[in-house]
């Protein structure tokens, strides 16, 4: 009788362990922006024409020019995660029925891809999850004004005035103007102001900017500078490694002579005229051939009259470690697999280099080793080699940063090391056998199957705050993106040609900004430009050695 009642009890609990819900997890797929342009686009504070696109929060910030309306702005490319569905608030757009809802590289005939960016515009990406991403749009208008004797200006937008100082020698009943561009570089300004001479009293200009008919009323004033005598400067400087960027004001009309030396020296160097750049008030210099980790004095000179001595420090010139690749360690992994690591022998964990081969071993051998067969003929060099280790291909890499742990069949890494140094360019030597793409974890990229397979070597400098955090499983891959907001610096190479021997090549770096420092340095290679989706030729093999920072 006791088990029977236990058998009534029980059978539900049993039939409830069996039920069957629809609750499949969908997979994750990240709807992440690409690329983005706007009709317009021109580069911001940091000299950078890019959008700056944070993957991690979401969100893409770009600059435009005074010759777009913000309220219908185009957008030109629009390029996002593979099969994502673009979703946006019809209240943002020209055309609602008309605007794309897939990613694209240009828009076609039909579609309509005016935006209202005043404010920042929400999209929805959607794959299996909806991803909401904030697009920021700043337009950029530079009002220059350049007046024979300026000291400075001061325009106020919203009372539609400008207040301009000129010398005290200065003529204001006769005043000569260079330009007015109250409106921007593409608007328009009537009467023309280079025909106005007279300010002794305010003139009254009729202003419209580059997208507009409609005309507005703009006050100018004239008035002297009674302290200002035209021979004094004032100029801040932003030291790099190799060179030092200065930038300053002085009086229209003027002539900075810039001179420099190291520090405590007994004679000055005088900038050239085309290192020195003057624009109405404005006036920037460039130093260069410095050396790292130097104290220089610097002065500026006007209407011959020395002005003060001030002083900067470069950068140190911070060398590669390792970069030779001559200094590896070995350990074995409990499956009896031999496990290279690119630092010394002795040392508890890489203090700058790693390889994905803490992965590779989990289910073969090392595929990043060192090997003999150098550039010069003698110590080490780094051989990067693309296998197919049982269920996927695995690239041969070497990157700045530590990885993490091994997620299944994934790696979790950290790119980037400390790093505070401005090189000019990426050296080394390298050479590289390739074969056509066979092997592809990817279906989206399964039509690049029978193309040559490509190496790649990257190089950014960044001032985020942390490494960047890479993860190579499909459903949640996170992989560098060159156009984060944080990267001061980057340059790449990429080669899909085999070469026997040696050859040496340079990437310069490109800078985006020349008023930011460095946090971090992030360096990358490896033998299949595409392994971080698993796609490449399993036969693909690249030497690397004798790399090094270039500071010019």
């Amino acid at each position: 009788m006791l088990k029977k009642i236990l058998y009534i009890l029980l059978f539900p609990l049993a039939l409830s362990g069996c039920k069957i819900d629809n609750d499949i997890p969908y997979p994750l797929i990240e709807g992440n922006i690409e690329s983005f342009e706007v009709e317009g686009q021109c580069a911001g504070p940091s000299g950078n024409s890019q959008a700056s696109i944070n993957t991690t929060d979401k969100t893409v910030t770009l600059y435009v020019d005074d010759s777009v309306d913000l309220s219908k702005l185009r957008i030109t490319r629009f390029n996002v995660s593979s099969d994502a569905e673009i979703l946006i608030d019809s209240a943002y757009c020209a055309d609602f029925a008309k605007f794309p809802k897939k990613g694209f590289t240009e828009p076609s005939n039909l579609a309509d891809t005016r935006i209202n960016f005043k404010n920042p515009v929400r999209f929805t990406l959607r794959t299996y999850q909806d991803y909401v991403w904030t697009v920021t749009v700043t337009q950029l208008i530079e009002r220059e004004i350049d007046v024979n004797g300026m000291v400075s200006s001061v325009v106020d937008v919203e009372k539609r005035s400008a207040i301009i100082y000129v010398s005290a020698d200065t003529d204001i009943s006769n005043l000569q103007v260079n330009k007015m561009e109250l409106g921007g570089k593409h608007g328009k300004v009537s009467p023309d102001p280079t025909t106005i001479h007279d300010y002794t009293s305010p003139q009254t200009f009729y202003v419209s900017y580059g997208w507009e008919e409609t005309f507005h009323d703009w006050k100018v004033y004239v008035y002297h500078d009674k302290n200002s005598d035209g021979s004094t400067a004032f100029s801040d400087v932003f030291p790099m490694t190799s060179r030092a960027y200065l930038n300053g004001t002085v009086q229209s009309g003027m002539t900075p002579v810039v001179q420099y030396r190291e520090s405590g020296a007994g004679s000055w160097n005088e900038l050239s005229s085309s290192e020195v750049t003057v624009n109405g008030t404005k006036f920037q210099a460039t130093f260069t051939k410095l050396n790292g980790a130097t104290k220089y004095d610097y002065r500026v000179n006007v209407n011959g009259v020395e002005g003060e001595t001030k002083s900067f420090t470069t950068a140190p010139a911070t060398e590669l470690p390792n970069g030779s690749f001559d200094y590896w360690s070995n350990t074995k992994t409990n499956t009896n697999r031999t496990l290279w690591q690119p630092w010394a022998e002795g040392l508890s964990e890489s203090d700058f280099w790693d390889t994905g081969n803490k992965g590779a071993t989990t289910i073969g051998e090392s595929n990043s080793i060192p090997t003999e067969e150098t550039a010069g003929g003698s110590g080490k060099a780094a051989l990067l080699q693309s296998k197919w280790a049982v269920l996927k291909l695995a690239a041969g890499n070497i990157f700045a940063g530590k990885y993490v742990k091994t997620d299944g069949t994934n790696g979790v890494l950290s790119f980037g090391r400390p790093f505070n140094a401005f090189p000019t360019a990426l050296r080394f030597k390298y050479k590289y056998t390739n074969g056509a793409i066979n092997r592809s974890d990817e279906a989206s990229l399964n039509y690049l199957k029978g193309r040559p397979d490509s190496c790649i070597v990257y190089i950014a400098l960044s001032d985020k705050s942390e490494p960047y955090e890479i993860k190579t499983r499909p459903s949640e891959r996170k992989l560098f993106n060159k156009n984060d907001a944080n990267v001061i610096a980057y340059g790449e190479f990429i080669c899909g040609q085999s070469n026997d021997s040696y050859k040496e090549i340079e990437i310069k770096l490109d800078y985006r900004a020349f008023d930011r420092t460095p946090k971090y340095i992030v360096l990358v290679a490896a033998a299949s430009k595409y392994g971080d989706y698993f796609v490449g030729c399993d036969e693909t093999k690249f030497w690397l050695d004798d790399m090094e920072l270039v500071y010019e």
